[in-house]
């Protein structure tokens, strides 16, 4: 308390925390002054530089949602393309399906062509087969009748032109019998 009585009392004399009035007069037009060069010099710069990065940000949030709608618009294609890209796999698999199903198709027919024209070449190899044994027999049937009726007639049958003509009016006989059997 003791010290509070003496700061009081030297107080009125002189305050050391009160600087005299011609020094606050001093600081005071320092600082205007100070703070007009700093209003007018480097305020404008600082407003500008705020300026360029207010424009920097507003123009990146533009540029973000330009890019955002063309990715949007991108991606959509992108969808649209997959889309159409199903769609014509799907249909040249149907294609593949019915080409296949086709094939199939044309084969078997050629199969089938192919096994009949086998089996009328077998037929008709049969039929020359059976042409053939038929005219081997009735040469042999021929030469053994010839030789039967010679050793019945008692006469020789050598002569190749009555021959023939025996063999053919004997297997012609047969065959008439034969048919009319049926």
């Amino acid at each position: 308390m003791n010290a509070l009585v003496y700061l009081a009392s030297e107080g009125e004399k002189e305050n050391p925390l009160i600087p005299p009035w011609p020094e606050v007069v001093i600081g005071l037009i320092a600082f205007v002054i100070v703070f007009g060069f700093l209003a007018k010099k480097l305020l404008p710069t600082i407003n500008k530089v705020l300026e360029e990065r207010r424009e920097a940000i507003e123009g990146g949030i533009e540029k973000a949602e330009a890019a955002q709608t063309e990715a949007q618009s991108v991606l959509e294609q992108y969808k649209a393309q997959l889309a159409e890209a199903r769609h014509e796999a799907a249909r040249l698999r149907q294609e593949a399906q019915e080409q296949g199903a086709a094939l199939i198709a044309e084969m078997r027919a050629e199969g089938q062509r192919q096994r009949e024209e086998i089996v009328a070449a077998g037929h008709a190899q049969i039929e020359a087969d059976r042409k053939a044994a038929s005219s081997a027999l009735r040469q042999d049937v021929g030469k053994l009748a010839t030789d039967l009726a010679g050793k019945l007639v008692g006469e020789s049958l050598e002569d190749h032109a009555r021959q023939s003509r025996v063999i053919d009016r004997f297997l012609d006989e047969l065959e008439e019998k034969a048919e009319a059997g049926r």
